[in-house]
């Protein structure tokens, strides 16, 4: 019997990457998913976005685990579509246990050159999209006194990032959400806490844009990601790590095993965060 057996969840961005892995290793532990993605492409992102052929391999591989799925176009930043997928995902399954919000971006800009359109699109989608998405699906599961909410931050909702000041901060906010919502619904039985993925091999880092932020110069690859992946923790033989291990960690918290948890920020990263460090480009 599988740690999720007889659960809905319910999956923003899970057309590819971190998201077909939430639907794959919940439906994997029994779960029914239901998932909303995008197709359409973003203003100030410059990798490839999510396709309808990304979302039919998702609904492809969690029939191969023998689960129910409804596959739903729709973009965390229009509540009424999320409303309505929750609204359709609950016609069909008959409820919606569980919510792994996410939906995300990552782009670099220096904030002497990033432009208000670029933070804008970042907050919209990695927090107020978080919010909207958690609206979706909580009068559903204050009726039913029951829930669990598992928020995607990162690393850098606990620590900052040069580059991306537009990221963090909106990482930063899904931990601040987390916490006032853990607070918040608590007394309804519903447990809310953040996954904070340290560095993840997903189409939102294999690019050309992270390529060169690894090598430290235009005209990265992806060979200087996967070496710079190996600086970034403490694990000996531990790089870049593959989305299945943030939704292991999101499994756990949605499962009874997790029961008493809620409220918690949950890095996942190989130990990043325990590195003290030392600035190895001091200006002097």
């Amino acid at each position: 019997m599988g740690l999720l057996e007889g659960k809905t969840v319910f999956i923003t961005g899970g057309g590819r990457g971190q998201g077909r892995a939430h639907a794959v290793a919940s439906a994997r532990e029994g779960a029914d998913i239901l998932f909303v993605d995008t197709t359409k492409p973003f203003a100030t992102v410059p990798y490839p976005h999510t396709t309808a052929e990304d979302m039919a391999e998702t609904v492809r591989l969690v029939e191969e685990h023998d689960r129910r799925v409804l596959s739903i176009e729709a973009d965390v930043r229009d509540q009424a579509a999320l409303d309505d997928a929750v609204a359709q995902g609950i016609a069909q399954f008959g409820k919606i246990d569980v919510l792994i919000a996410n939906a995300g971006v990552w782009t670099l800009a220096p904030i002497a050159e990033m432009t208000k359109e670029t933070w804008q699109e970042m907050i919209d989608i990695n927090l107020t999209g978080v919010f909207q998405s958690v609206k979706s699906v909580v009068n559903h599961m204050i009726e039913r006194q029951t829930g669990s909410m598992v928020l995607t931050s990162s690393i850098n909702g606990l620590e900052g990032g040069p580059g991306y000041a537009h990221y963090a901060s909106a990482k930063f906010g899904v931990v601040g959400l987390m916490k006032s919502l853990a607070l918040d619904l608590g007394p309804h039985g519903i447990r809310v806490n953040t996954v904070n993925p340290g560095a993840i091999l997903t189409g939102m880092t294999d690019n050309q844009m992270a390529w060169d932020m690894f090598a430290g110069h235009p005209g990265g690859t992806h060979e200087d990601l996967v070496r710079g992946g190996y600086s970034f923790g403490i694990l000996k033989g531990v790089g870049m790590l593959d989305p299945m291990e943030i939704a292991n960690a999101a499994v756990w918290l949605n499962s009874d095993m997790a029961r008493t948890v809620t409220g918690i920020t949950l890095p996942v990263d190989a130990g990043h965060l325990g590195i003290a460090g030392v600035n190895m480009n001091p200006q002097m």
